[in-house]
């Protein structure tokens, strides 16, 4: 079965350092230690051999080499390949934001991006990135999210915190608390819970998903008691999802929702701001957890969490959602890709 716009079946992983001074080598170190994952993926890392032979020896592995090369024409299966896409020299300061470190993330999330774009990879998985040192006049975005959602000029989009308990979209995404309110309307609403549906459909293989949208205030704003959102953003939106044919419910008051485990009813689950749905998510699934920027016609995944400062080098950092955010690509890949099939199929293609 072809699996890429290449025509061939050996799936290429393009993959962001991240921080160099967080522990986004050590988690990709310990995630292809494991050599049986070379046999269904090519990994390919964007980023500097240096940095890369400083953070294997703080980290305890065994027969574990990096194949270095200057570009994706020299990649080889199974190995653990990477394009020294930043030649300079690098202080790494563990443990420390610094925009040194900041000029590198970007510097190896734009070599990933144009190599995604012109297919030359099938999915990015991104290595964890500090918001604020990455900022400069190329890169002015909250978050991975955005910055890719412009690089692939998506209009509708939605971040997704993933796992085998619970899928969460935030309507909101990185704004900050006191302007939620102020950014909801009913059109947001809807178009997040058509990106949901979409993804759930297409990316998760759900023929028919069910959806649970949050109310904002609490209690769900006790029928205009504790505020009106409720009534003239959230209700009229998931009305609309209902008229185009979509399983949507709610809005629930999030309290409740989470602490009697409703979420397990449904399929997806949109909250409306940042903390309401990421904080019961890690609660539940803070190790395999995986950020997935769902609506985009390029996959992205990335681990639920940030760059580890504070346990940098100490090569006690769990691998975990990492591992789990290759998965997740890995299924998201094969389960377009079966669609993308039937539809030809359908069409006598």
């Amino acid at each position: 079965m072809k699996t890429n716009s290449r025509g061939d079946s050996q799936i290429r992983v393009g993959i962001t350092h991240g921080d160099i001074n967080g522990i986004g080598y050590e988690i990709i170190i310990k995630t292809f230690a494991d050599a049986r994952i070379l046999d269904f993926c090519i990994p390919v890392i964007y980023g500097s051999s240096k940095v890369a032979s400083y953070h294997k020896k703080m980290v305890a592995v065994e027969d574990f080499n990096f194949h270095i090369i200057k570009n994706i024409s020299e990649i080889a299966p199974k190995k653990v390949n990477l394009i020294n896409c930043i030649d300079k020299e690098l202080k790494i300061d563990l443990g420390t934001s610094t925009p040194q470190a900041g000029e590198a993330s970007y510097l190896s999330l734009q070599y990933a991006m144009k190599d995604l774009k012109e297919g030359k990879i099938d999915f990015l998985l991104t290595a964890p990135i500090n918001k604020d040192n990455i900022q400069s006049k190329d890169f002015k975005f909250p978050g991975h999210t955005e910055y890719l959602a412009k690089e692939v000029d998506a209009k509708d989009y939605l971040m997704m915190l993933v796992c085998d308990k619970v899928r969460v979209g935030v309507a909101t995404g990185h704004v900050p608390l006191h302007e939620v309110s102020s950014v909801l309307s009913t059109d947001l609403i809807l178009n997040k819970i058509k990106v949901m549906n979409e993804s759930l459909i297409n990316d998760f293989g759900i023929l028919k998903p069910k959806i649970a949208v949050l109310g904002l205030n609490p209690h769900a704003g006790d029928n205009g008691l504790l505020g009106k959102e409720e009534k003239e953003i959230i209700r009229p939106a998931i009305d609309k999802a209902l008229e185009n044919g979509m399983s949507v419910f709610g809005p629930y008051p999030s309290d409740g929702f989470f602490g009697k485990a409703d979420y397990m009813k449904f399929d997806g689950v949109l909250a409306m701001y940042h903390d309401q749905g990421l904080i019961p998510f890690k609660t539940l699934c803070f190790d395999q957890g995986v950020n997935f920027t769902a609506g985009l016609p390029i996959i992205r995944t990335s681990p639920d969490h940030g760059t580890g400062y504070d346990i940098a080098g100490k090569d006690i950092a769990a691998p975990d959602s990492f591992r789990s955010a290759l998965y997740l690509g890995l299924d998201i890949l094969k389960n377009r890709n079966s669609l993308k099939e039937l539809k030809e199929s359908a069409m006598g293609k």
